[in-house]
């Protein structure tokens, strides 16, 4: 490893990865197949810490950071990127939102369920017309006498069909302004309807849909924040999302060199392996290859991130997530063609892993966003190496 992880972070480290091989990867298949909710493995992630990894430990979490987190996405998504993406969501875009921007009321409130897995919670900003231009969103929420009242609809949101409660961006200004609230939303309100389940290429065992809400009443403690600040704390957290995703980019990739490599050392044709054949070689030395240069990126961010050192970090977290959302999706592609017509059945992981891998392009800020980002950050002088 040329990683300099700590004694802890390699205990972290190893104990997630049995976990995922005895555990999530025996699960995989199945939930790929039925796109059900992972719940056996979520009740085994709580009782291991891992959806309150980022709490303080006065709330039932682990007090760990954002390094530790890309541990745990990594090991993960070695094996199975939906139950991955299912249990980081909680982690990381839910409750880390309260630990970084909740009131005391608020983490006391939530944050002993969600690091039990009593609690499901998702968050909310994609809507039907506002995708990648997030602050196009049509969503409002508007200050009542006694609290709030919210109206719109939210799509694509991971675990929105099983969730309790959603963390919802709404605008709260005059129109024009870009002002916006975070609010949280009972999904059993009365004015809260859930629409369609997704039936997706990939990602089946994260569960996806959409809700809508029609002038639904929210107390005055339902805010997170002011109400007005809402477009700073979205912002504050996409830097720790993008790098917990590339985390996750490099675990499938790893995943896949895996298999492939296994694949090819006992795999025969013309007499001899497959892995003898120089083709076969120069795909196996590439996947390793972006392995290797996307994990070294990405835990380097993330150890900036974890120090204070943010400035600079933006062009640096969209990096990591572009480079190794493609080094996925090569990787994975790969696999299936080293394993030729057995990889592109189900008997092996690997197509399910290709169909996995694109998401990672397109969820969390597509790559032609990221790049868009960096080029934005290069120009205004405010990237650093």
């Amino acid at each position: 490893m040329i990683i300099d992880f700590t004694d802890e972070q390699v205990a972290l480290r190893d104990t997630v990865r049995d976990f995922a091989k005895n555990r999530v990867a025996p699960r995989a298949r199945r939930l790929d197949r039925e796109q059900e909710f992972p719940r056996e493995s979520w009740d085994d992630a709580a009782k291991l810490g891992i959806l309150g990894m980022c709490a303080p430990e006065a709330y039932g979490g682990g007090g760990l950071g954002v390094t530790d987190m890309c541990i745990v996405g990594e090991e993960l998504a070695a094996v199975c990127l939906s139950t991955t993406a299912t249990l980081l969501h909680q982690a990381d875009l839910v409750v880390a939102r309260f630990v970084r921007h909740g009131t005391e009321e608020q983490k006391r409130r939530y944050l002993p369920g969600l690091c039990d897995g009593t609690l499901i919670g998702c968050l909310a900003i994609t809507e039907p017309e506002a995708g990648s231009d997030a602050m196009s969103m049509r969503t409002r929420a508007e200050r009542t006498d006694d609290g709030w009242e919210i109206t719109g609809a939210k799509t694509f949101i991971t675990t929105a069909p099983v969730a309790d409660f959603a963390l919802v961006y709404a605008r709260t200004g005059e129109p024009g302004s870009r002002e916006l609230g975070l609010f949280v939303v009972d999904l059993t309100a009365e004015g809260v309807s859930r629409g369609r389940s997704f039936h997706k290429m990939g990602w089946r065992g994260s569960p996806t849909g959409e809700f809508a809400m029609d002038r639904v009443r929210l107390p005055a403690d339902a805010v997170i924040g002011s109400g007005t600040d809402g477009r700073a704390i979205l912002m504050a957290g996409l830097n720790s999302e993008r790098i917990v995703m590339a985390a996750e980019s490099v675990g499938i990739a790893r995943g896949a060199l895996d298999v492939a490599l296994d694949y090819a050392r006992g795999r025969e044709q013309f007499g001899r392996p497959i892995s003898s054949f120089q083709l076969i070689q120069a795909k196996l030395a590439d996947m390793f290859t972006g392995v290797a240069a996307g994990r070294t990126l990405t835990y380097a961010t993330a150890k900036a991130l974890d120090e204070g050192r943010g400035d600079g970090l933006t062009a640096l977290a969209s990096a990591c997530k572009v480079f190794t959302s493609e080094v996925a999706a090569k990787a994975t592609s790969e696999a299936v063609q080293i394993l030729g017509g057995n990889g592109y059945t189900d008997e092996y992981p690997v197509e399910r892993f290709m169909r996995d891998a694109k998401l990672m392009e397109i969820g969390g800020g597509t790559s032609e966003i990221q790049r868009h980002i960096v080029a934005r950050e290069l120009l205004h002088d405010r990237a650093v190496l």
